[in-house]
């Protein structure tokens, strides 16, 4: 952990000097709170090897369909993993996290997150993917966020951006990430993206795709990353091959091929509004399990058919596709086309990265569709979708989308534990009636009380565990500063 998350007091001045110099990250994360949660003591020893764990008394939705829901279960840990989910267990020794009042399930997982314009949030609310006739003059996502901020990115804020993203994440509940980080500038800004991704301390894919400027070494810098820093596959972080099929001069194959030498799936955009139709009906014959097509929309039937029968796999970003003109979110295609969709945040540029507003959106547009085809008459409306059903696309479609659902997912006996505490007592849903629906219709991010990845508790009754947050804010605020005045992009606070 960085040398600012070990420390238990505020020392901003040996945080900013940390920063600059970019050490790598060495330490687990202590048992140190920041705020008034301090006076809650933490369990001793959770998540360290040999150490049982018992979360005692909560609201059990495994996520698994072989093992169930407990109105009133535990769940046994050993060390990071999971050994036993049952009505009661005993468990002489282990360290108990009270459960009571509390649903107890499988972290999120976001599937696509650019998670370096993390110093870049809320500044584009209003804005679309592209300049058009109509918004002449307007700011825009290509042009201002990636044409102009983005390159001008050195490693440190590629940290920051990384890191503050990540520790945010968790606190909302969101134990898993998909980090498409199209900051590759040079290997540096890799290396530092990695290692913010390592340090929030929560489990990371990091997908490697493009950068700009003349130290790029994109793609052929994808073999030493892969090898530097994922030899293992014991690890809390894995790797993605960025394989776009829109960038100039660049053969999508030559990616596509380059990730499969390296035994790395592949992951792109596939977006309608960019006129990307034609380009994917040609790559069809070409398409794998091993791909990650994200937002997918306005594709043909011949490559939804493709990439259903080779299962290849599929990442909605509803609330982002309906805000910046991605084209209809294709949630009722990839059901009608028999293809279970993960869910993922897009860009904080624009959006929240909390899952609870990717998972009402996308049930409630699917259900908008479904409830219109009814009321037209239609005889073969679409099924309803069901609070479950988007529980399952931000859990367990999320790990097997990521290729991590040996590890993650579901509260399964031999996965590691990445596991969440939601607050049901809350104001917001007490009295609980249905886990499900309080969960997708009704909770926020302070309804995260209690956040476990690979068994460490990251958050604890409320509070992040072990990072001094008012440093980290200065810190990415710095960043932001020096990001808009180097773009020579003026902020305004208000329209």
């Amino acid at each position: 952990m960085c040398e600012l998350c070990r420390s238990a007091g505020p020392n901003r001045r040996s945080f900013l000097k940390f920063a600059a110099a970019g050490a790598a990250a060495t330490a687990a994360l202590p048992t140190f709170l920041s705020g008034p949660a301090a006076a809650q003591s933490l369990p001793q020893g959770v998540g360290q090897q040999g150490r049982r764990t018992l979360i005692r008394g909560g609201h059990v939705m495994s996520m698994d369909p072989a093992i169930g829901d407990f109105e009133r279960g535990d769940v046994l840990l050993e060390g990071s993993r999971i050994v036993e989910i049952a009505p009661s267990i005993d468990a002489p020794g282990a360290a108990v996290i009270e459960a009571g009042g509390r649903i107890v399930m499988p972290g999120f997982i976001d599937t696509h997150h650019h998670q370096f314009e993390t110093a870049l949030r809320s500044f584009l609310p209003n804005g679309i993917m592209y300049a058009t006739p109509e918004r002449e003059g307007a700011r825009n996502y290509l042009d201002d966020i990636l044409g102009k901020l983005s390159v001008v990115y050195r490693p440190d804020d590629v940290y920051i951006s990384e890191l503050f993203g990540g520790i945010s994440q968790l606190d909302a509940g969101v134990t898993t990430v998909h980090d498409v980080s199209q900051i590759h500038h040079s290997p540096a800004h890799s290396d530092a993206a990695i290692r913010g991704l390592r340090d929030a301390g929560r489990r990371g894919v990091f997908g490697y795709f493009e950068g700009y400027g003349a130290d790029a070494q994109y793609p052929q810098d994808a073999r030493r990353i892969r090898d530097e820093h994922f030899s293992s596959d014991d690890q809390m972080l894995s790797m993605i091959m960025g394989g776009e099929a829109y960038l100039p001069d660049v053969d999508p194959l030559d990616l596509w091929r380059l990730g499969q030498d390296l035994d790395l799936p592949i992951a792109l955009h596939v977006v309608g509004s960019l006129g990307m139709a034609e380009t994917m009906d040609r790559l069809i014959p070409h398409f794998t399990d091993k791909h990650l097509f994200i937002h997918m929309t306005g594709m043909s039937d011949a490559t939804w058919r493709r990439a259903r029968d080779v299962g290849a796999h599929v990442s909605l970003s509803v609330p982002i596709e309906m805000q910046m003109r991605h084209g209809m979110p294709p949630i009722q295609k990839a059901l009608d086309m028999g293809i279970a969709p993960s869910l993922s945040v897009d860009v904080e540029c624009t959006m929240t990265a909390d899952f609870f507003t990717q998972m009402r959106g996308a049930m409630t547009l699917q259900r908008a569709f479904a409830n219109q085809a009814a009321l037209e008459g239609a005889e073969n409306a679409p099924t309803l979708l069901t609070s479950r059903d988007v529980l399952e696309f931000a859990t367990v479609n999320g790990a097997k989308d990521l290729w991590l659902d040996h590890k993650v997912g579901s509260l399964s006996p031999g996965k590691d534990a990445d596991i969440i505490l939601l607050d049901a007592e809350a104001l917001n849903v007490a009295p609980l009636n249905n886990a499900p629906g309080a969960v997708v219709n009704l909770m926020e991010r302070s309804n995260v009380e209690t956040v476990l990845s690979a068994g460490e508790i990251r958050k604890w009754k409320g509070e992040m565990v072990g990072f001094d947050l008012p440093a980290l804010t200065d810190q990415i605020t710095r960043s932001r500063d020096y990001l808009f005045e180097t773009a020579g992009i003026e902020r305004s606070l208000f329209d």
